[in-house]
């Protein structure tokens, strides 16, 4: 009985261990912005970007193709491959991708322009130090000239 409550106090501890660690956390926290971002880009694409494609396409919807296998009656609903979902299914992700690209473009662009200053700047500072001498150590010069003054008494 004692065996059984050691593992299971094991399995909780662990298990308390487990969600307490950080990364769990950001993945939580990633979980809940990606779904945010989701809405932000379906809206991007489907109230910004499909009007225009519509505009250039006809409008073209490719949801309602499909190869009848057997047709519909009153009391049969029929059987059909419907093809036509899978085609605008794979236009929509294309349309997403597309719009989801020129996102994180346009916010890899703001970043790199917001923080070149910052590295201009390092990296100036960086040259100023490496262009000074450096510092001079005083005992480092007591010791030349005792080292110095040895051999000039070697050489007498």
């Amino acid at each position: 009985m004692k065996k059984d409550k050691d593992k299971k106090d094991g399995f909780f501890a662990q298990f308390k261990v487990f969600i307490a660690r950080g990364n769990v956390m950001d993945m939580a926290v990633g979980i809940v912005v990606g779904s945010a971002f989701t809405a932000v880009v379906k809206s991007f694409a489907n109230d910004l970007i499909l009007p225009f494609v519509a505009m250039f396409t006809g409008g073209i919807d490719f949801s309602n193709l499909k190869i009848v296998i057997r047709a519909a009656t009153e009391t049969d609903p029929g059987l059909f491959i419907s093809y036509g979902n899978f085609i605008q299914a794979i236009v929509n992700f294309l349309i997403l991708s597309l719009c989801v690209f020129t996102i994180v473009r346009s916010m890899n662009s703001m970043h790199d322009k917001v923080h070149a200053k910052e590295v201009a700047e390092k990296k100036a500072a960086e040259e100023a130090a490496a262009a000074q001498p450096a510092p001079v150590d005083e005992k480092l010069e007591v010791l030349k000239a005792i080292q110095k003054l040895l051999e000039e008494q070697k050489k007498n």
